[in-house]
Formats: structure tokens, sequence, C-alpha cells
């Protein structure tokens, strides 16, 4: 089986209660289970969660929270791939998972179509994952650093007098999912490596929501593109 695993800790700082804070109506976390569940990819939609309140939410939005993340994988430092491989472990207690797709709680922008592409790209035996990413808007080698005191220099001088159009394209996580093989999570392979596979996002559906300030822009891009363009 194919199995959702959205990652939603109860301690988030700069946010209070993110993970299940109004975003336009509902609760943050709602609309990736939303997009979860409207893709069709998935036999079980599980949040991973060290947090009773978050599993009540998550299951009145149509997902199962069945288990509590141990506390050593909850918190600020843990990283993505572990909890996943806990879940992953812990459904295949019941049946045996193919491929697991890791959901960030805040990811409104999330499309079903999207999840669907991820899930296609993994037919292909060259991938451990398929993940979202973006393009950054302006070139990375025309970075800027500002010391203490505010003064400005290149990150790249060799690049001062290069045009933009000459410079190459980059690209960055989106944020939003990681499709991965289940025995690339349980053996932590990392998933920004080369048997990775990017599904590329246009840079108006994509925004990380980490400060207030993100939260309003994210806000912003949804109510533009319509509620409906998201399920």
């Amino acid at each position: 089986m194919n199995i959702a695993v959205i990652p939603a800790r109860g301690g988030s700082k700069r946010i209070v209660r993110k993970n299940i804070k109004d975003f336009c109506g509902k609760p943050l976390i709602a609309w990736s289970i939303a997009a979860a569940r409207e893709s069709g990819c998935f036999d079980r939609i599980l949040v991973s969660t060290d947090d009773d309140e978050i599993m009540a939410v998550a299951e009145a939005c149509g997902a199962e929270a069945p288990f509590r993340r141990p506390a050593e994988l909850a918190d600020d430092f843990t990283p993505t791939v572990p909890v996943i491989a806990h879940a992953v472990e812990w459904a295949q207690k019941t049946a045996q998972v193919e491929r697991a797709c890791c959901i960030y709680a805040t990811a409104p922008l999330l499309r079903a179509d999207d999840l669907v592409r991820g899930c296609v790209m993994l037919d292909d035996k060259e991938w451990d994952y398929a993940f979202s990413v973006t393009t950054f808007p302006f070139p990375i080698e025309r970075a800027l650093r500002l010391d203490g005191r505010g003064h400005v220099a290149m990150i790249d001088p060799a690049q001062r007098d290069t045009r933009s159009q000459d410079l190459e394209e980059a690209y960055h996580d989106a944020g939003q999912f990681y499709w991965g093989r289940t025995e690339a999570w349980l053996a932590h392979r990392p998933i920004f490596a080369a048997r990775s596979a990017a599904v590329v996002l246009p840079r108006k559906r994509v925004q990380d929501i980490d400060t207030p300030e993100d939260w309003e822009r994210a806000e912003l891009l949804f109510r533009m593109l319509g509620e409906n363009h998201f399920g």
C-alpha cells in the first residue's frame, strides 16, 4: 500500500499551535489532509504527532492519528527522515508499505495533482524519492551578504558583471511533499541526493510558513489563487 505521513508536532514556537491554527477558514493541517485525500494516491493518511489536540483535529479532518510520536522524535532538532521511517515501521506491522509520502502540515498551497505527479515519478526504478521544488526568484550567484555594520559584499564576486539571464537557474526545496520508497525511508537515505527526482512547482504556489510574515503572505497567495484551486 501507499501511505501519506503528515508530521505535526504540538510545540511550534514562532507561530503558536501553528499546525491547527485557522488558515482561511480551516485548521492549517486540514488543507494538507484534503489534498492527500483528493489525490487518490493513498491507502492510509497518517498524522504523526505528540499532541492530543492535533490528533483530534486530524481525525476530524479525515486522517488517522493511530499512534503517538515518541518524544525523542518530537523535538526542535529532529530531521524529517527518522519521523517518516518511524511511521512506516508502525504501518508495516499490519500491511506491506510500498511507498510513503511525507506531506507537511504547513502546505496549504499543495495541490492533489502535484502529489500524483510525484507518485508517477517513482514508477521509474531509478528514483528513491520525488519531492517538490521551485525556482529561486533571482540568480543565487548574485546574492549579497551584509556585515555587522550593514556593509554590502557579493557572495560570489566573480559574477559581478555577469548578466542575470546568463546565469544558471537554481532551485530550492518547496517544503510541501517528499515521496519515497519504503526501503529508502527505512535506510535513512538522504532526500537531497542523486537518486531523487524533482517535481517542479510555480513560485506562486510555494510559501514556507515559519513566521507571522510567512503566514500572512501564504494567506494572500491562497486567496489570490482561489480556495477552489486547492480543493
